[in-house]
């Protein structure tokens, strides 16, 4: 087994790992901390196999973004150390049956269908492409979706503070 294999090999354990952590944590930081080393192993994976783009958007936008605007909004609500309930056994045993059949699915999927390579397009992506379409205003431009998503995680922060402020308040009354 080549070094390239056990790096891919210890990246998908820590990515296994750490979201296993993250969903079981009864701890709400410590699920969005656990969150953080997973998405940082999936990003460390698409660098693995060239794919720096999306390599770096999965760490600004989602290990530096919402990881960091979901550890922001526990310290501001001030529930740091909240501990949340416990599941019904029934609810984890309809959430693990759920998973294996998604699971079973999934191979199934993959097994019966023959992968087959298909020559390139001859489309090229390179930087000043990308950038151009995602800054764009034009007929294929992506920049008013990525201005409304700004704004929706900007009005889901202010509300999610305005309620945990609100019921810390009720609560001292």
């Amino acid at each position: 087994m080549g070094s390239e294999a056990i790096i891919f090999y210890t990246l998908s354990a820590i990515m296994i790992v750490f979201s296993l952590l993250a969903v079981t944590s009864l701890r709400l930081l410590r699920a969005a901390v656990y969150l953080l080393f997973a998405l940082g192993a999936t990003a460390a994976v698409y660098f693995m196999v060239s794919y720096y783009f999306l390599a770096a958007v999965q760490l600004i936008v989602y290990a530096g973004g919402i990881v960091v605007l979901i550890i922001f909004s526990i310290l501001l609500t001030s529930h740091i150390n909240e501990k949340l309930q416990k599941p019904d056994p029934l609810k984890m045993i309809l959430t693990g049956l759920t998973a294996i059949i998604g699971a079973g699915v999934v191979w199934l999927s993959f097994s019966e269908y023959t992968f087959i390579a298909e020559p390139s397009t001859g489309i090229i992506a390179d930087m000043t492409t990308i950038g151009e379409k995602m800054l764009g205003y034009g007929e294929h431009g992506y920049v008013l979706p990525f201005e409304v998503i700004s704004i929706l995680l900007l009005a889901a922060m202010i509300g999610a503070i305005a309620v945990a402020k609100r019921t810390k308040t009720n609560q001292d009354d």
